[in-house]
């Protein structure tokens, strides 16, 4: 609980670095967790390491049931801080109005005593370990005052550095609560039917898969799972960050931490509570949060030279003036101790994590599920964008249009072979067939020795003998195309629609049109890219007369039909070898190998495969493209306030130290420069909580 800032970091991690057992450090100061790599019973050295600076460590995995939440200190008593201002403020008098040295002494020293102790005790830890941290430097630079006979500036210095390092604490807390609040959208219990029929209410870690669960009007669906009586409509913001809620009826999928409206359902339980699609985001987020985004590598470098340097300025300049120039000792000596306070690098250092934090944030709130700070700096670079078509640029559930026989064959006989391949397929457009045929209550039969093959379509064995369901790129390989059907081809695809033929060893038997329908969102959002200077290309396993009529329905100038997993991942490949920062959006299986490639991947996270979005960067939860854009605009926003923090972190330092060179900084100013700036810059961060 003690982790709160860069300053507790530095000094953990000089404590280890001389600790020949650790391997590596992680830290993820928002969430005041500490990963360690270390050799085999080494667990209780590292523990007494922490323990030796004044931390209490507590193991992560101490108690497996307690939330994964950052530890909250319990509120420490307020009146200490308070007889220290009063004391404070009666120095500050007693020196004004010419009472005794002793009476501002006294009061200077109980105000100092009565809040400093911490600062003293955590100052002394560090110049222990040889850490100049902030605490060090004010523990030494009220000392140095307090010698001077400072009294009440002394005292005011250390009330104040006090207050803004409570301050600075409630700020940073709000930007961990930014991401926390999302662990209590689910209700602790839910209603689970048991064998008998009745209903009791259920822990959810005891709720197994399948159990049927009741959700009554009003609440929170407490786990993942598939409506199978009843139907409402379920507010899917917390997840999917759609604005309207959404009908749900028997079939349908709903999401743990969503809100139930006015009706009533049963569900059936598809994912266990840690597996749930809240879950995940959590999981996913607090990863993002442990991982440091270019611009805070760079200045926690930055930061560690900056410190010795200014360190060393304000030691030359408190002995060197006196011992080279004759300049006087006490004037000097108290510049440099006003230097010493200006120069904690905190405010420049914790401006980097607060910003990204919120920023990861405000995009989670929308829907928009970013797994690296990393990701969020450069979506503003985007230039190239590739687009799959099927569930990324139309609604992914096509329907069977056309069904035509191509040779002597039985037409039921026909039906029944094909729905029994697509039966085995989860690509839409066999499963559009598979649909088809179930509507018309044609019956499926045992397949042998299936296989998918990629880009093309499925092979299996019915009653001893082979068939093939597949696209134009499958019939052309397997020899069996001829002018009449290219022809037919030719026409169906012209209109948009995809075809797949069903082949036996010796000819085409029948072919399937397919046609899928293009969300009213795509065109919008393709628009919006061009709008930022996005190039979008769309690139579909489909045929390219069909890829060709979608693309000119949204706008996309750009369209590559029959395109492979491996052809995909070569287009973004060449992209990014032209100097392009390239994104790839997709849903599917298909798309893994493209999305891993692109500089970022962003997949569709409501009807993509888990492989999709366990490989993509950014997961888009209710599958809309206009979030692409808002992301975009959020990563532009979040790197002007990171340029903004750091401008104002150094600025406001460097106008301090000249301010001080120049004999008209004091140790107050000192104070305000270094907290003050803090508080700044963590102010500045939160407003993208907003966006």
């Amino acid at each position: 609980m003690q982790m709160d800032c860069p300053t507790e970091e530095a000094l953990i991690r000089k404590k280890f670095s001389r600790m020949p057992y650790v391997r590596s450090m992680d830290f993820n100061l928002m969430q005041r967790v500490l990963t360690v790599v270390h050799a085999p019973d080494a667990l209780d050295s590292i523990l007494a390491a922490i323990r030796s600076l004044d931390f209490t460590p507590e193991l992560a995995d101490a108690n497996p049931d307690k939330a994964a939440a950052a530890p909250q200190a319990p509120p420490k008593p307020w009146w200490p801080l308070a007889l220290a201002g009063i004391a404070a403020v009666g120095s500050e008098a007693a020196s004004w109005l010419g009472a005794p040295v002793w009476v501002a002494a006294g009061l200077a020293l109980l105000a100092i005593a009565s809040c400093g102790l911490t600062t003293y005790r955590k100052g002394w830890l560090a110049i222990r370990n040889g850490n100049l941290n902030i605490n060090a430097l004010m523990s030494i630079a009220v000392t140095g005052a307090l010698i001077l006979q400072q009294w009440p500036e002394a005292a005011m210095v250390m009330v104040l550095f006090t207050i803004a390092e409570l301050i600075e604490a409630k700020s940073l807390d709000r930007a961990r609560n930014a991401i926390q609040g999302l662990m209590q959208l689910t209700p602790e219990q839910a209603s689970v039917q048991q064998a008998d029929g009745s209903w009791r209410p259920t822990d959810l870690k005891a709720i197994a898969l399948g159990a049927v669960v009741r959700v009554k009007p009003g609440e929170r669906i407490a786990l993942d799972g598939e409506i199978v009586a009843g139907r409402s409509s379920v507010d899917q913001a917390p997840i999917t960050g759609e604005s309207l809620p959404v009908d749900k009826t028997v079939g349908d999928a709903v999401f743990a931490g969503t809100i139930n409206q006015a009706g009533s359902f049963d569900y059936r339980v598809t994912a266990a509570a840690s597996n749930t699609t809240l879950a995940r985001i959590i999981h996913a987020v607090e990863e993002a949060q442990g991982t440091k985004a270019p611009t805070q590598r760079f200045v926690d470098q930055f930061a560690r030279v900056y410190t010795p340097i200014v360190f060393a300025a304000a030691l030359a300049a408190a002995v060197l003036p006196p011992l080279v120039f004759g300049g006087q000792w006490h004037e000097w000596v108290y510049k440099a101790l006003v230097m010493l306070v200006i120069a904690c690098p905190c405010a420049l250092v914790i401006s980097t994590p607060v910003t990204i934090v919120s920023g990861l944030a405000a995009a989670a709130r929308k829907g928009i599920l970013i797994k690296g700070g990393a990701y969020l700096e450069q979506g503003r670079k985007l230039s190239r964008l590739a687009l799959d078509k099927t569930g990324t640029i139309t609604h992914g559930k096509p329907v069977q249009t056309e069904f035509e026989i191509r040779a002597d064959v039985d037409v039921v006989h026909c039906r029944t072979l094909a729905a029994s391949l697509a039966g085995r397929s989860d690509h839409p457009v066999s499963m559009a067939i598979a649909a088809a045929a179930k509507s018309e209550s044609i019956a499926s039969v045992t397949v042998d020795a299936f296989e998918a093959l990629a880009g093309r379509g499925v092979r299996g064995e019915i009653d001893g003998l082979p068939y093939w369901l597949g696209n134009h790129r499958l019939v052309e390989e397997l020899g069996r195309c001829s002018a009449s059907l290219e022809a037919r081809l030719d026409a169906l695809e012209g209109q948009g629609k995809t075809v797949v033929m069903l082949v036996d060893a010796e000819r085409v038997l029948a072919l399937f049109a397919v046609a899928d329908t293009v969300k009213d969102t795509s065109r919008a959002a393709i628009v919006d890219l061009q709008r930022l200077g996005v190039r979008a290309a769309m690139l579909t396993g489909d045929n390219p007369h069909t890829a060709a009529a979608i693309a000119q329905q949204v706008g996309i100038g750009e369209a590559r039909g029959n395109q492979l997993p491996e052809d995909k991942l070569n287009v973004v490949a060449q992209w990014s070898q032209e100097g392009a920062t390239v994104g790839m959006v997709g849903d599917g299986i298909n798309d893994a190998p493209a999305l891993a490639r692109a500089d970022i991947g962003f997949a569709m996270g409501a009807m993509g495969t888990d492989t999709a979005i366990e490989t993509a960067d950014v997961a888009l939860m209710d599958d809309d493209l206009r979030k692409i854009p808002q992301f975009i605009r959020l990563s532009k926003a979040t790197h002007s306030v990171l340029v903004q923090n750091i401008s104002l972190a150094l600025g406001i330092k460097s106008v301090f130290l000249v301010l001080t060179v120049m004999g008209l900084g004091t140790m107050w100013m000192a104070v305000f420069a270094d907290v003050g700036a803090s508080l700044l810059v963590v102010a500045n961060g939160l407003r993208l909580l907003r966006k």
